[in-house]
């Protein structure tokens, strides 16, 4: 497991990495580095309140996870017990 430090820096890097590179193509098809700056950084906000949104469905959703992480979300053990 990392440390909350380490994400932080990788999610920062990465965000970084996109808005530079969303802002050279942006720049590459209209030739202004202002619309590019600006689609960048709408793109960036927009990304991260949808990525939000997105883990906060997710959290709802109970498919995939094995019984240990039910029983770290505090969920009832979804199993039937063996006879």
């Amino acid at each position: 497991m990392e440390t909350p430090l380490r994400s932080l820096a990788k999610a920062v890097t990465w965000q970084a990495l996109g808005l530079v590179t969303m802002t050279v193509v942006t720049f590459a098809l209209t030739g202004s580095l202002a619309t590019g700056g600006a689609v960048a950084a709408i793109g960036a906000v927009m990304g991260a309140i949808f990525y939000v949104l997105h883990e906060r469905i997710w959290a709802r959703i109970r498919w995939g996870l094995d019984e240990a992480q039910r029983l770290a979300r505090g969920e009832e053990s979804g199993r039937t017990p063996q006879v």
